[in-house]
Formats: C-alpha cells, sequence, structure tokens
C-alpha cells in the first residue's frame, strides 16, 4: 500500500496545490508545485524512520513557502549524501568520468570500435583539461575550441552517455547534458549528405580504367574484381576485402556477408570482425554477371579460408590505402571526390530505378527501410522532376 502524506500551503492566496510526500516503488519522494512548476526531491528508500525524515522536511519546504525563503536548489532539503556526492561530482573531469565508462563499456565493443574510441574520444576529452564535469557550458565551449562542430556532437553524445551510466551507479544525481548534443548545430555533411552514384557511363569507365591500367611498376589491374564485385553488390568496401571463399556457394548461387577485413579504430593492419556494421549476417543472391565475376577468378587450389580478394602479398587489403593511394589516382579523371562507398550508392541507386521493392534493398545491402527511403528514393525522385513552364 502507497503511503502519502499532504502539507496544504495555508496562508498564500492563489498558492496551489500541496507539499506531499509519498511511497512509491519503495522509495520516498516529496513533490509539490512552486511558482507554476513541479518540484521534486528524492528521500531515499522506504524505512518507516526515512518517511518521518522526509515529513520534517517536507514541513520545512512548507515553511519557508510561505515566508518567502524557499531555497531553489533545493539543497538546503537534501540529504547529507546527496550533498556529498554533489560537491565529490564538481571535482570529476569529462577525461576521468570518460575513463571509468570506456572500462565499463570496453568489453561489449568490436575491437575496431575500441580502438577508435581510443584513438578519438580520450585525447579530446583530455584536452578539455581540469573543467568539472557538471560546468556543462564551460565543457560545451572547450569541445568546440578544440575540435569540429560535427565531432564535437559526438563528444557531447559520448559523454551525455557516460553520465546516464555514472548516474545509474550514482556517481551522479542528474545527467546534465541530457539532450545538449541536439541543440548543437549539425555539421554540413549530415545535413546534406546524399548519394554520390555513378552514372552506367562512369561505372563502365571506373571498370574499363582498372582493367587498363598502365602505371610502371604498379599493378592497378588486380583490383578490378573487387571493384566490380562492389558495384554488382552494394556491400560495404570492408565486407568485400574479407570476404572467403568459404562464403561462396559452391554453385555460385549466393554469397554470405558474415564478417569483414577494416582497419577501423587505427590498426596497422586489417582485423578480422564477425558480423555487419550493424552485427548481422546476410545472405545475398547472386547476379548471372556476378556468378561469371565469382567463377572466372577462383583458383583450382582455392582453400575455404583464402581470400576471394587477397592483396598483392596474399593478405587482406588495407582499406586505408586503397582509399587514399589507388583509387583516387584512377577514379578522379572520370569523376572527382569519390570514394569506394560509391560503389554502394550506385548500386543501391540502381536497384531503385529499375523497381526493387526498397525492403529487399535495404536487406541485401544490411539497410533499414527509411534510410533507403530518406537518402536514395527521395533523393533520385526530386533530382528527376524539372519545373513545368507555363
Amino acid at each position: 500500500m502507497s503511503r502519502v502524506t499532504n502539507f496544504p500551503q495555508m496562508g498564500r492566496k492563489g498558492n496551489k496545490g500541496t507539499v506531499s510526500v509519498r511511497e512509491k516503488n519503495n522509495a520516498i519522494e516529496i513533490y509539490f508545485t512552486y511558482k507554476g512548476k513541479r518540484r521534486t526531491l528524492g528521500g531515499g528508500p522506504y524505512t518507516p524512520l526515512n518517511f518521518k525524515a522526509a515529513e520534517q522536511r517536507a514541513r520545512q519546504i512548507e515553511l519557508d513557502i510561505l515566508s518567502g525563503n524557499l531555497d531553489e536548489s533545493l539543497d538546503k532539503y537534501r540529504s547529507h549524501t546527496y550533498l556529498e556526492k554533489k560537491e565529490k561530482a564538481k571535482f570529476l573531469t569529462p577525461l576521468q568520468l570518460w575513463e571509468e565508462y570506456f572500462e565499463y563499456i570496453r568489453p561489449s565493443l568490436k575491437q575496431t570500435t575500441c580502438n577508435k574510441y581510443h584513438k578519438t574520444f580520450t585525447p579530446l576529452f583530455s584536452k578539455i583539461g581540469e573543467i568539472s564535469v557538471i560546468d556543462t557550458e564551460q565543457v560545451k565551449k572547450k569541445v568546440l575550441q578544440v575540435t569540429t562542430v560535427g565531432q564535437a556532437r559526438e563528444v557531447i553524445t559520448k559523454l551525455s552517455a557516460a553520465c546516464d551510466w555514472a548516474r545509474r551507479k550514482r556517481l551522479l544525481q542528474a545527467n546534465p547534458y541530457e539532450g545538449l548534443a541536439r541543440e548543437m548545430p549539425r555539421p554540413r555533411y549530415a545535413v546534406e549528405s546524399k548519394p554520390n552514384a555513378f552514372t552506367p557511363q562512369e561505372k563502365e569507365a571506373v571498370l574499363t580504367a582498372f582493367a587498363t591500367d598502365t602505371r610502371p611498376g604498379l599493378n592497378f589491374r588486380r583490383y578490378r574484381p573487387l571493384v566490380e564485385f562492389w558495384f554488382l553488390t552494394g556491400c560495404r568496401p570492408s565486407e568485400g576485402i574479407g570476404l572467403q571463399w568459404k562464403h561462396v556457394a559452391p554453385d555460385y548461387s549466393h554469397v554470405k556477408f558474415e564478417g569483414s577485413l577494416t582497419t577501423a579504430g587505427g590498426s596497422p593492419v586489417p582485423i578480422r570482425v564477425m558480423g555487419s556494421k550493424t552485427n548481422k549476417m546476410r545472405q545475398f543472391p547472386c547476379s548471372p554477371k556476378l556468378k561469371e565475376l565469382l567463377q572466372s577468378i577462383k583458383p583450382e587450389s582455392a582453400n575455404p579460408e583464402d581470400l576471394v580478394f587477397p592483396s598483392p602479398r596474399g593478405g587482406g587489403i588495407n582499406y586505408t590505402n586503397f582509399a587514399t593511394k589507388i583509387w583516387g589516382k584512377v577514379v578522379d579523371p572520370i569523376k572527382p571526390d569519390t570514394t569506394p562507398y560509391c560503389c554502394r550508392d550506385t548500386f543501391i541507386t540502381t536497384q531503385i530505378i529499375n523497381g526493387v521493392q526498397e525492403s529487399i534493398i535495404a536487406y541485401w545491402c544490411d539497410n533499414s527501410v527509411e534510410v533507403i527511403q530518406k537518402h536514395y528514393a527521395d533523393f533520385i525522385k526530386m533530382s528527376q522532376i524539372t519545373p513545368t513552364d507555363y
């Protein structure tokens, strides 16, 4: 049975409501309305003694409201434990909180994500310095000074997650960063993001450029099958790089995307990551062209563990090196400012134009229907509409 004690706010005309103490879900809460705003104050876990103490605090609140002396911070009416934690939080820096939170989430992260977080966010939190984590305005100001607008939003988002964790662990009483990232300006690429697909003519030109490249001492021609595979599947580049022959059906009817090879997070060598970016595995049906491609490149002595698209030395292709040192040299003369991810854009765009259901495209590409509709379908529709001349 819940317990409620009400203390009528008498003697002040027009002041509605009461100061009330109640027990709910085995916890005590003091609540009242002041200047039109609902205020609450925790009273700790329910015990008869804690309930009596909460009633005494409620009476003090009532007297202070009537006399015009209410401490609007409510600190006057809080427990010593709360005030001790609040005082301790003043000396907790963003870096200290991040390091504790990072150790907590580390076991649940992929190695590449772990590397990225440590390489990207830990140095940024270090640059914030000795500012108190609860001083949100100063922290926000400092973050915007030491990094870009886009990354500043990420830092504040991570800090908000860390504060949520700290609140659950009772290291903080509240999350002062809740909703703050949404108020920060968004980077241009996030506001104006749109697919960057190749036209059919550009796509064929790219494949021809790789197939006929004759740079002295360099064999960029060997990457032509990989580039064509990206165009034919719409997979993430790291998924194509990580594909093994065991993932290709013996009859070439389908391939399975069960992981990737990636250098994300600052890894010097490609790391195998199981599952996709969304931790899913999927089966992709092979078109006639894809079957022909895979049949043409499979060695007679292929081992199931062998990579379908190995590097010149037989290991995994380093995507970062490929994207920065090879892709641009071959593709920029055809269409500048692209990356291998544009092969994915091209695949998705082509499927939409050919009338394939968005839910099927989303499954093939490990995406959501919402993303397909928002970033591809709507863009294609708008780019194909022209004003009517009157």
